[in-house]
């Protein structure tokens, strides 16, 4: 009897030890202080908001947000993780919206061609920017800035001299609307299966693909990369390309989701996506993040944005909330980096 007592306390034992391990594991992950402050605010909202918050209308709210955000996130994500910065997005996005109408509503040409020229211009712009960015070696804060203001003052002039406002209506066909613009169930978007195939791909190129080595060795240090044979000129081109083609397929799915396009629509999407990946624990130094980060960021974020309406409280309310959780991001970041890399040597911190 004393022998299978004494066996029980020894499973329980190792089986206790297992769990912590576990747990020592989960927090020196990247991604610990964004699922935990994820939690946090889902609970938050949750018991504020009540039933209304934890409904599908409630889940839809947050999720439509989520992810158009998210898909913009993922590229700014890797670019950051690359130590670069791309603040166009926000120029791309109401671009590549008014090109798609003009194209196909103004002019009335086929749709397909107002979509690959709505995604082109996204293509271009991170072509642009990445050229600039290797020939000058300019920071990139100061290349996308000059590529913002020049995308927004040509898609301004173009719109006008040609449609004659600041914005155009655009009423899809059912085959588009179907694909990019319908409200499955009537309250949630499409676009949010698209961000789940787009966090796949992202996934894959980052934690996968050998090019996620490259993208980590680019943010680390770029000349000891080149001197290690990776393309860093290339790398850093098809990094921006990617940035606007999803910038540019968020502003797609809009014109075709809302039924018009806007000079200025798609400017909050410069910051909060940085947000987004920054609450999700890439480092602002570059070198280290991951996608499963930068989507719990996202949610984070877009729980909070849009949670504060289903509590009664002040709006601005939400906004303090996303600034602090920004600060204890940053503030804690390296304190996880820094578990983490204590854990793979051994180390005690």
């Amino acid at each position: 009897m004393n022998t299978d007592n004494a066996a029980e306390a020894t499973t329980a034992a190792a089986g206790e030890r297992r769990l912590f391990a576990s747990l020592g594991r989960l927090i020196r992950r990247p991604e610990a202080g964004s699922l935990f402050a994820m939690i946090a605010v889902f609970v938050f909202f949750g018991i504020l908001g009540g039933k209304i918050f934890l409904s599908p209308a409630g889940f839809a709210s947050w999720l439509n947000i989520a992810a158009e955000i998210g898909i913009v996130a993922l590229p700014v994500g890797l670019l950051m993780i690359a130590g670069e910065l791309d603040l166009s997005v926000g120029a791309v996005i109401p671009a590549s919206s008014l090109t798609v109408a003009i194209v196909s509503s103004h002019f009335g040409l086929p749709e397909i061609l107002g979509i690959a020229a709505g995604l082109g211009i996204g293509l271009v712009v991170g072509l642009f920017n990445g050229w600039m960015v290797n020939r000058f070696e300019v920071p990139s804060l100061i290349i996308t800035i000059g590529s913002m203001f020049g995308v927004m003052g040509l898609t301004l002039g173009f719109t006008v001299l040609i449609a004659g406002s600041t914005g155009v209506f655009m009423v899809p066909s059912k085959t588009t609307e179907f694909l990019l613009g319908q409200f499955v169930g009537g309250m949630f978007q499409v676009v949010i299966f698209w961000w789940l195939v787009f966090i796949a791909g992202f996934f894959w190129l980052l934690h996968v693909s050998p090019v996620g080595s490259w993208i980590t060795a680019l943010g680390g240090d770029k000349v000891s990369a080149r001197n290690a044979g990776i393309p860093t000129d290339r790398l850093t081109i098809a990094l921006y390309m990617l940035s606007g083609l999803s910038s540019a397929f968020v502003g797609v799915s809009q014109v075709l989701t809302y039924k018009s396009a806007q000079v200025l629509a798609g400017q909050s999407f410069i910051f909060n996506s940085i947000m987004c990946v920054v609450i999700g624990g890439v480092l602002l130094t570059g070198g280290a993040g991951s996608v499963i980060g930068i989507v719990l960021g996202t949610v984070t974020f877009a729980v909070v944005n849009q949670g504060i309406y289903f509590t009664g409280m002040d709006p601005n309310v939400g906004s303090v909330i996303i600034g602090a959780l920004l600060l204890l991001a940053v503030m804690m970041n390296d304190k996880f980096r820094a578990l983490a890399l204590s854990y793979a040597t051994g180390k005690k911190t």
